[in-house]
């Protein structure tokens, strides 16, 4: 059978979809009920700014399958960031807490009936690289 590249795109998209869902095997105390790990402690110490190159090559890796090219959002999967009023609307402490709870596609207020998984399905993201990402998410926004 022969594809054209606009097929072999898809096929790529959904199955970095398909990885990206899975989680890459984490730890289920990851799995985001809003436990008390995802807001820092009330005397901790600010984060640092994160760095938006570093951001993009992580947000490349991570967030792109869902959120698309420069978070313009792909329908049906992950929300537009670009005019986002919902993460306007975060510190960027609240928005590393969202990102690392994710949010399951029962939530009353996920609108795309899919799950964003913790961490975006990537476990191995540290505190810095989520904040390296947010900071790339800000490069962008209108």
């Amino acid at each position: 059978m022969k594809f054209n590249k606009i097929s072999l795109f898809i096929l790529g998209a959904f199955l970095m979809l398909f990885v990206v869902a899975c989680g890459g095997g984490g730890d289920a105390s990851s799995s985001g009920g809003g436990g008390s790990d995802t807001a820092p402690p009330a005397d901790a110490p600010a984060l640092p700014a994160g760095d938006a190159a570093k951001g993009e090559e992580l947000y490349n890796s991570t967030c792109i399958a869902c959120h698309g090219e420069a978070g313009t959002g792909i329908e049906g999967l992950g929300k537009n960031m670009t005019e986002s009023e919902f993460i306007r609307g975060l510190s960027d402490e609240e928005l590393l807490a969202f990102i690392k709870t994710g949010r399951p596609s029962n939530d009353p207020e996920n609108t795309t009936g899919v799950d964003m998984p913790p961490k975006g399905g990537n476990p191995a993201l540290s505190d810095a690289d989520i904040m390296d990402i947010i900071a790339y998410i800000h490069s962008f926004q209108k």
